[in-house]
This record gives structure tokens, sequence and C-alpha cells, in this order.
């Protein structure tokens, strides 16, 4: 069957999140509601939003709103009508029961509920009706979480629930996984009892709240909110609703009952207004002192707040053997969590699936881990897993295992999909080299190239492995969630913290010969970026010579942010790009002057639309709704380019000084009204020194090196100022850029 057009009953968080990403792949959708104001209301959040839930601001005309009284004829045109109401019985069942009534035949009907099971929410349809009923469990939000869960019940039409599964993967990008009626499905099931699992042992090892979201978060592989913080984030109050919610659907006697137990200080958490960042605070709160902000964490055994700390676990890549073998109550916190989590999910196969890897898959697709249970207990080890385990009686799964000892238990990855994925590939490459920032794959007769570090930040690794893979076609690509996110600022500053300015000096020219390298080699080179592609980062991608890109991209150059102009071939590759327009033609000055505005301002894209006004991404770079599809796209990128030839190289003419002094009136006019201060106008001038070539005249030819010289003459003056280590060190410590 096919999916046309699309009626969503109910304009909440949910509804309209899904709303917004139909609209995103083009499917017409009505959005109903109690009201039209209020389904109005919801389509101005939607544009409004940020992060924004539209790949295109321009497409918000298509989402029709009305309301379930004078609108709900649009119900007999639709081929898929979603429920996402309020969590309550009664009222779904009345929507149910007008929906069946209007539908035309055949249409799939589902609910966006996350714990209701689908047996109480069919139990008044017919059997007839049971067949085109199902559950579409999204995540929020919904453009940027990959996972959706399709629950099915006995009476389903498979053959549909696999057409709209496909639906779903093709048109709307989503990892699709089917399971059973079970509370909390996949995802939350697991991802709920690990929140909980490192809640209740933080309490019993006596742990800060800082210290168990250490542990349990990157070096776990777990996002950096780890366990409190993501409570905070959720909503403490909403978690208590998830947590009775378990309670009441799971038998007694199991494991999840014992965690979900209320504890005393998240009740008075919640009495006191204190639910998380929508509150007061939570677990963490924000204070005021000498008119500066201040985080402060809360004790969990006097429930006092003070300054919060952080805790440096000493590395920051995933490496799970390190972690629990550590001889610390971080090495014992972290395989007491890890263990359990281990436990708990085995306990639940062949019940809640029976392709044990399919959870691994959610807690990836919905939670944003690097790698679920069954890839923990594979990172771990068999043996060392069941050496150090305690007890698994009634676990089939892995009784089992303990029979076999088996270290090749897992298998294949992502079967839920039949795309071709990296994640499928990286079993079948052959790892040619690796550097603790990169890993070169070779697959058939082209290489992948992956980064491995923490928001794949680039370094002189990074640009080594990048250097060595040009020898055959090249995928730059990451399963990660960045792209990257520039170059690595720690790696820098600990050279300019020991004024030790040549071996940066190295580096970035390192970083300039690597991604003319790229541009210039012999052999078609691919980006395909997802997530931040930022500085360094979009350097890379901005040199290949294609580009298949996800719609979930944050994509720019920011470098004036930390006090830097981009000096890896960013101004040079930009100015390129505007100098080809018309305007440009007529007026040699417009293309240099649009790119200082654009750099300077360290304008960001937060998707392929929106970065094609910038010239960040070109109408030709594909784009691409499916994570999955990036590494299929960009090998077919190959397949089609046999007959690569390399591209000329570029030449400039600019003005030089009369251009310079252009773009010194126009920071001249921020400094008077206080858009910029000291530091900001001396970053601003070295740019215009860059983006006017320098000591150099109209009639005179520039090349790349050229360019590239200047960039970097600019990037060390810049480097040796206190004033730009002053900005890094507070982006390093806060997240946030410093004005000074």
């Amino acid at each position: 069957m096919q999916i046309k057009s699309v009626v969503i009953i109910g304009s909440g968080t949910m509804g309209s999140g899904i709303a917004a990403h139909l609209c995103n792949a083009n499917v017409p959708v009505t959005l109903l509601d109690l009201s039209t104001y209020i389904s109005t209301k919801a389509r101005e959040r939607i544009y409004k939003s940020k992060p924004p839930l539209l790949i295109d601001k321009n497409k918000i005309d298509n989402i029709k709103v009305g309301n379930i009284n004078d609108d709900f004829d649009v119900v007999k045109e639709a081929d898929w009508i979603v429920e996402a109401v309020v969590e309550r019985i009664d009222i779904k069942h009345k929507i149910y029961d007008k929906i069946f009534k209007n539908r035309k035949s055949g249409a799939i009907v589902s609910s966006n509920t996350s714990s209701i099971p689908i047996k109480i929410l069919s139990e008044h349809l017919t059997d007839d009706e049971k067949k085109d009923f199902c559950i579409t469990h999204f995540f929020n939000p919904v453009r940027y979480m990959g996972l959706l869960e399709i629950v099915k019940n006995e009476n389903n039409d498979l053959k549909k629930i696999d057409s709209l599964k496909k639906f779903c993967e093709n048109e709307l990008g989503k990892g699709a996984i089917v399971c059973n009626d079970t509370p909390g499905f996949l995802g939350n099931r697991i991802g709920v009892y690990a929140m909980q699992v490192a809640m209740t042992e933080a309490f019993k090892m006596k742990l800060s709240i800082e210290e168990a979201d250490a542990v349990f978060g990157r070096p776990m592989g777990i996002p950096k909110t780890g366990v409190f913080g993501l409570y905070d984030l959720i909503g403490i109050d909403l978690m208590a609703d998830v947590l009775k919610s378990f309670i009441k659907e799971l038998p007694e006697q199991d494991p999840f009952q014992e965690v979900a137990k209320e504890i005393p200080l998240v009740k008075k958490l919640i009495e006191t207004g204190y639910t998380g960042r929508k509150g007061k605070g939570g677990f963490y709160r924000m204070n005021k002192a000498n008119n500066q902000k201040i985080l402060e964490a809360i004790n969990l055994e006097s429930g006092d707040y003070s300054h919060s700390k952080k805790i440096d676990m000493g590395f920051d890549t995933v490496n799970l053997k390190e972690l629990i073998n550590r001889k610390d109550k971080y090495g014992e916190y972290s395989w007491s969590v890890i263990s359990k989590i281990i436990k708990y999910a085995s306990s639940l196969v062949p019940g809640i699936t029976d392709k044990f890897n399919d959870i691994d898959e959610a807690m990836r697709l919905g939670f944003n881990w690097a790698m679920g249970p069954f890839e923990m207990l594979k990172s771990i080890g068999v043996n060392e897993f069941f050496n150090r385990i305690d007890h698994f009686k009634n676990n089939a799964f892995l009784e089992n295992l303990s029979k076999t000892k088996d270290e090749n238990f897992y298998g294949s990855r992502q079967l839920y999909t039949d795309i071709e994925t990296l994640g499928k590939v990286k079993p079948k490459a052959i790892k040619t080299d690796k550097n603790k920032s990169a890993e070169i794959y070779r697959f058939k007769d082209f290489n992948i190239v992956e980064f491995t570090t923490k928001a794949c930040a680039l370094d002189y690794d990074s640009m080594d492995a990048l250097k060595k893979a040009t020898d055959k076609p090249l995928i730059v690509i990451n399963e990660s969630m960045q792209f990257s996110a520039g170059v690595n600022l720690s790696y820098t500053m600990s050279f300019a913290e020991k004024n030790d300015y040549k071996s940066i000096e190295k580096f970035i020219k390192y970083f300039q010969d690597t991604c003319k390298e790229l541009k210039y080699s012999k052999y078609p080179v691919v980006s395909a970026p997802s997530g931040l592609t930022l500085g360094g980062g979009f350097e890379v991608l901005v040199q290949s010579n294609f580009v298949a890109s996800h719609t979930n991209i944050v994509v720019g150059l920011v470098e004036s942010m930390v006090g830097l102009v981009p000096a890896g071939g960013g101004c040079k590759e930009m100015l390129w790009r505007w100098s080809q327009t018309s305007e440009a033609k007529s007026d040699p000055d417009f293309a240099p002057l649009k790119v200082f505005e654009i750099i300077g301002y360290a304008k960001t894209a937060t998707s392929p639309i929106e970065a094609e006004p910038l010239k960040y991404l070109r109408p030709k770079d594909k784009k691409i709704m499916n994570r999955n599809s990036l590494f299929s796209e960009s090998k077919k990128i190959i397949d089609q380019n046999q007959n690569f030839k390399s591209p000329d190289e570029c030449t400039f003419k600019l003005s030089g000084k009369p251009l310079k002094e252009k773009m010194i009136k126009v920071l001249e006019k921020l400094y008077n009204e206080k858009v910029i201060l000291d530091h900001g106008m001396k970053v601003g001038t070295e740019l215009a020194n860059v983006l006017s070539g320098g000591d150099t005249t109209s009639d005179k030819l520039l090349t790349e090196d050229n360019l590239y010289e200047l960039e970097l003459k600019s990037f060390m003056s810049l480097i040796e100022t206190d004033q730009t280590k002053d900005r890094i060190r507070h982006t390093l410590a806060t997240g946030k850029p410093l004005v000074n």
C-alpha cells in the first residue's frame, strides 16, 4: 500500500513532532486537536522550534490544521491515521471509535503511546479492525531520534506492517524495529531499567551524582548527561509516572520492580517543585553568586546542594574492559551497573524480541548509546563476563552462552534493516590501519575512514589516517553521533600552554596538506556527514570531491567563536564557492565580503536546505533522510565515478588593502555598537587579512597555497594571544563562547 496522506490527532509535543517530520518527507499531513486554535498554535511552535523540527521552514504551510469536530472528514481520505493524544485509555478508545467509523477501508491506524499495551488499546476493536491497528512509538524529538518501534498484535496483517515499516524507513528515515506487545517495548524497557540501576547503585555505593554521571556517561558509551542529568532533562515527575506504569504492568517477580521503588529524595524533589530543568532545578540546579551562574549538585544523603565538581575519569573513549577492571569505586560501580543491564536485557529474550541485537539497535537509535547490552557483553568478553558474574538462574540466553562460551556469539548487526550500512560492512571489511584517532578499512576496492575520538575531534592522527587512505577511492564516514565537531581544542591547547607553537604550526600545515590531498586525489573522496560538521570537520567535507549528507547536520565554520580563523582551507574554499556566483562576476569584492560575514558571525546551518544558501553545501550534494543509507549512497557515488578526474586548481584575484579597509569599517561599526569587544576586533582583522588576500592587488593571481599561507599566518598570530587562549579555555570548561 502507498501512504500519500496522513492525519495526526493530538498536537502536543509528539503529535507536532510527527507532523513536522512527515512534512520534512514531503508527505501531506493534517494536524487535528480539540480546537483549531490549539492545532494552529502547535504549527507556530513547530515553526519556531529550537533545535528546529523542520528541515526547511518554508514547508510549514504543508501542515494543515483543524479540529476533531468540524474537520474529522479528512480522516476519510487518509492512508494513515496517528493517534497522539493524552495517555488516558478512555479518551483513546473514544478516538478509535470515531476513527474506525470514518476511515477508508484498509487505512492504517496507530497510536504513539509509549506505555499502554496494544491489547488494552485495541480491546474494543473488531478482529478486522485489529488487522490495521498497531503502535508506532516515535522517540522525542522526532526529527533527531532514529528509533521507531512498531508494535504488532496477533491479528495484524503482517504485509501491511511490513509496508508501514518500509515507508517509515525509506521516506521518514527511521530505524523501524518491529517488536512484540510487552511493557515499555524495546527501548524504554531496557533504557529506563538501565537508568534506575545506575541511580539505585549510586545511592547504595554512596557515589556523588557527578561521579555516577561521569561513569554512566561517555566511558560507557552513553550520552554525557549520565543518569541524574538525564532525569533532570526528561523531568523527575514524568519519570516517576513512567515508573508507576512499569510497576503496574510488570509481574511482581520482574527485577524492574526492585529498581523502580520510590526513593524518598526523589519524592521530596517533586513535592518541592524540583522537577528538573523545567522546574526550579532537580538533581542539578543553577544558582547565582557574585552575579555569576553556578551549577550546583545535590548530595544524595543530605539533600543539600553544593558547587558541582567536575570528575575526570582519565579517558574519553569507550573501553569497558578498562572501566570495569579499575581498582576503585568507579570500577566497582561500572561493573555492578553493566552486569545488571546485561543480565536484565538477556533475560527478556525471546519474550520482547527473538532478535537480541534489535535491543542493541533500539538503545543506539532511541537512547544514543554507542553500544547496547549485548555489544557490551561482547566488548567485555564472554569468558571474562562469566568469570565475574554472580548468578543468572532462569536466564535461558546466559545459560546457553555459559555452556558454549562462544566469543563470536553476536553474529550480524542491524538485522532490522535490509540497507547495507556501515555497521554491517565493518565486520566484513579489512582493517588496514588504526591509530588513537581513526581507523582505516578496506572494503572491496575502496577505503573507509572512521574517526574514533570524542565528538570525532580532529588531530594529527586523524589527518594521518585520511592521508594514508587516499591510495584508493575513499569514503569518510562515522557511526558515532557526529561527523566531526572540528579540530581537537584540547590537543591544540596542550601545545599552547607550553608555548610550543612550532608543534601547532606543524599540525595546521599537515591539516592543510591533507585536505589538499583529499581534494586533488587521484581517486574520488566522498564525505558522508551526520550531526556536527563544524570547523575542521567542515574543512574535510568541503575539500572532498563529493558529499552525501544526512538531513540532520549542523554545519559551519565557527572558529571565530574561539578567537581563531579557519586555517584548514575553509576560508579558501568558501571564497572560491562564492566567487563563482553571478554577483561576484560583476563585483570582485562581493565574494570576500559575503564570506567575511558568514565566517565572522560563525553562521551555522541545521540542515542541507539551510546549508545551500550559505554555500556550505552545493545543489549537487546528496541529501539523505535515512542515516543508515549514508554508506550505500556514498558507495554508489564511488561506483558512478570509475573514470574520476580530479578538479583543476583554483586561483583568486583579490583587492588587498582597499577590500580590507571595507571589512575594517564593518568591524568598527560592530565595535562601536559593542557587538564585539577588543579581541573580537583582533580576530575580525585577521579574518579580513585572509579574505582580502593580504599584501596583494587586484591584478595579481593568488594560488590556493597563497591562501593556505594567509590562513596559517593569521591562525598562528591569534593562537599566541592570551585572549584567544582565554576563549578556548572557557569553551572547553563551559561549552559556551567567551566574548572578550
